[in-house]
């Protein structure tokens, strides 16, 4: 999968790899030649004490070293421009994958993971990238470039290659190969750190409320030394990786050193031409050093490239049609579910059963029941969150299955469950709904919505700070704010799930109230829980277990619905209900 993003993401940059490994090869090459060059200068002109040879040999070394710095210099630069924008491109994939999945694909990775993937998992491929320009390019041609130029300079004495480099291999191919699964486990165990400290963040007034600081202490602290016994095996194995390489080529260094000095005292070799060898040893074990950075990166860049695989390999259960049928607008906002049945992945049963509906523009309908009914699950089904797995559900005599999902869309003000807001300001908040909607559009949104009086009372209004969630304003002004984003994008289909819970009777009424006319036109579908806020809509609907077990208008089913009046009388007498 490593090799795969890297060639995917990297052909719109082949311009810059191919000028990176032009002056790379220039580079290593020109580094090749230097110590050639110094032998010819100690044996030829020091010996023989040739000034001219000296400065003549000296100004090539001078002019080959100012090439290779150049061609560094630029390589460098065109690598990181290569990789870090490998990174951004890999990112940006990875969350416009993310964005077209459905409910079902969200919950199967869960929000940690998906985090860990498109910060921490690009960040070890990327690296990798910006490695291999800088190191992966150079180490081979170190490797055989000093094997050739070793064997030029004296063939004998390059026979202690034939020991030195199969025992790097070996030790290497050790320790790599127990690096990648403490790799893999650091890499979930990083998804599990994340999983616990947002669940602390978002949860933290439920950890203060019941005074379980110590035990979520305790939670974290496990999975952090999780990480460090993960991050602890495989620091080690670094540790031992690096000493061992070192050993071998000090042990190398050595043994040239012997065998090379015997010759030279034979007279079967020169001085220079010996310190010639000792760099062209250096050279093939420093890139056999650059082999091993590799070689501690690449598993855990392999990890994570299979990680991000697959999440951009996943194609989502809501999948948009190969050839969109448009809405008819003879009936606009015209909703039915037909024989609608529903079960999520792996669940014994299914949620619906056998559901039909129909809701027309200018009505209310609602929805409710007990607990674990599906009253949320079958308003999830319209906007296509999840597809139904029997049955279909129509709008304006079109299956959403056929609608492109844009078109859906723009037909849809969802307000859901947990209404959650951006980081911004209220403004912008708003302006989900409809961007570029004006300032009066702005206040008569939040006016119907109940929200003008506590916007107007912060200094800044419309452009009063709302940070990410909402979590500076209450539930309440928090689902205030998310129907009058939804109000401002004037939709054929008003969902309400469950979006009235968080107010106080009065401003439950009141804004009841002021829905009436601006959803005159339009089809309006409520899921609640309190019979109050239910009670006056045109239609209600009864779910029991997933099944419909009651239509009618509130006095209908007070008569013929026995769930109805149990869900009534749990609320309110039956003075009020009547």
């Amino acid at each position: 999968m490593l090799l795969r993003l890297l060639r995917e993401h990297l052909r719109p940059y082949r311009g810059a790899v191919t000028a990176v490994v032009v002056l790379q090869v220039v580079q290593v090459t020109a580094t090749l030649f230097l110590p050639s060059l110094n032998a010819r200068i100690i044996d030829d002109g020091v010996a023989k004490g040739d000034t001219e040879t000296i400065l003549r040999i000296g100004g090539v070394m001078l002019g080959v070293s100012l090439v290779q710095v150049v061609a560094a210099i630029i390589a460098v630069y065109y690598g990181a421009r290569a990789s870090m924008a490998f990174g951004r491109d890999v990112r940006g994939r990875l969350f416009g994958t993310v964005q077209t999945f459905s409910a079902q694909e969200v919950g199967r990775f869960g929000a940690p993971t998906l985090i860990t993937r498109t910060t921490n998992d690009v960040q070890q491929v990327q690296m990798v990238t910006m490695l291999t320009f800088t190191l992966m390019i150079q180490a081979p041609i170190l490797l055989v470039g000093g094997v050739v130029m070793a064997l030029r300079e004296d063939v004998v004495l390059s026979s202690v290659l034939l020991v030195s480099v199969p025992v790097l291999g070996l030790v290497i191919g050790f320790v790599v190969s127990r690096m990648v699964p403490y790799f893999r486990s650091m890499q979930k165990r990083i998804d599990a750190i994340n999983r616990v400290l947002r669940e602390q963040i978002a949860g933290v007034r439920v950890v203060r409320a019941f005074v379980r600081e110590q035990r979520e202490s305790r939670r974290f602290a496990d999975a952090n030394g999780q990480l460090f016994e993960a991050s602890l095996r495989t620091g080690q194995l670094m540790a031992l990786m690096f000493p061992a390489v070192m050993l071998v080529l000090n042990l190398t260094s050595t043994a040239v050193l012997w065998f090379g000095g015997h010759r030279v005292d034979a007279g079967d070799m020169q001085i220079g031409a010996l310190t010639a060898f000792l760099s062209y040893i250096a050279y093939i074990l420093m890139g056999v050093m650059m082999s091993t950075m590799m070689f501690v990166m690449v598993p855990r860049a392999v990890v994570s490239a299979d990680r991000i695989g697959e999440v951009v390999t996943t194609t989502t259960t809501v999948l948009p049609p190969l050839q969109p049928s448009p809405l008819r607008g003879e009936l606009p906002g015209h909703l039915e579910l037909r024989g609608v049945e529903f079960g999520y992945p792996g669940a014994e049963e299914a949620v619906l059963h056998g559901i039909d509906l129909v809701a027309e523009p200018g009505r209310t309908t609602a929805i409710i029941g007990s607990t674990g009914s599906g009253k949320s699950t079958l308003l999830n089904l319209v906007p296509r969150l999840y597809d139904v797995t029997g049955g279909q559900v129509l709008l304006d005599g079109v299956d959403v299955r056929d609608l492109d999902p844009e078109v859906l869309w723009s037909q849809i003000g969802l307000v859901p469950q947990k209404p959650y807001l951006f980081a911004g300001t209220i403004r912008s908040n708003l302006e989900y709904g409809r961007p570029g909607a004006s300032d009066d559009e702005l206040w008569h949104a939040l006016e119907v919505a109940q929200a003008r009086t506590f916007v107007e009372e912060l200094a800044e209004g419309l452009d009063a700070p709302i940070t990410q969630g909402g979590t500076n304003v209450s539930g309440g002004q928090r689902q205030r704010l998310a129907i009058a984003r939804a109000l401002i994008r004037r939709p054929h289909v008003y969902l309400f799930d469950d979006s009235f819970s968080a107010l106080d009777y009065a401003t439950d009424a009141a804004l009841r109230r002021a829905l009436v006319p601006e959803t005159r036109d339009a089809t309006v579908l409520v899921v609640a829980q309190r019979v109050a806020t239910i009670r006056h809509a045109d239609r209600i609907v009864v779910l029991d277990e997933g099944r419909v077990v009651g239509v009618g208008t509130h006095h209908e089913l007070l008569e013929e619905s026995e769930t109805y009046r149990e869900i009534v009388y749990s609320q309110v007498s039956v003075e009020e209900a009547a």
